[in-house]
């Protein structure tokens, strides 16, 4: 496996845990054309408190069970979550607002946005 291959498969993996935890609009960003110390950020809807930290759970889970070594962890607070994995994947997981609020797709309206279909 490449290693393109392998980050697809891993963010695969942390798209389909977020999604098994019923996240809503997970959207993948390449930043690679973009950015000059990021790679992805994964982002995705949940409601606050428990769905947040289900979520979460679910993704540092099924990201280790991919290879991903232990994220680093910033929050956790009621409206966002932030998992950094080994400085090439970010995840947020945001609230609905928080997501409104802060716009990272607009903010990072040149990255190139990957699709990972439901399976």
């Amino acid at each position: 496996m490449t290693p393109d291959q392998e980050t697809h498969a891993q963010l695969r993996a942390i798209v389909n845990a977020a999604r098994e935890r019923r996240a809503e609009d997970v959207v993948v960003l390449d930043l690679t054309d973009v950015s000059s110390t990021l790679e992805y950020f994964v982002i995705c809807t949940a409601t606050a408190g428990l769905q947040l930290n289900a979520v979460q759970e679910n993704i540092r889970e099924k990201a280790q069970e991919a290879g991903l070594p232990r994220p680093s962890v910033e929050g956790p607070s009621e409206r966002w979550l932030l998992l950094a994995f080994a400085g090439n994947i970010v995840v947020h997981i945001m609230t609905k607002d928080a997501r409104e609020y802060y716009d990272l797709e607009g903010l990072w309206s040149d990255a190139r946005v990957l699709n990972f279909p439901e399976e």
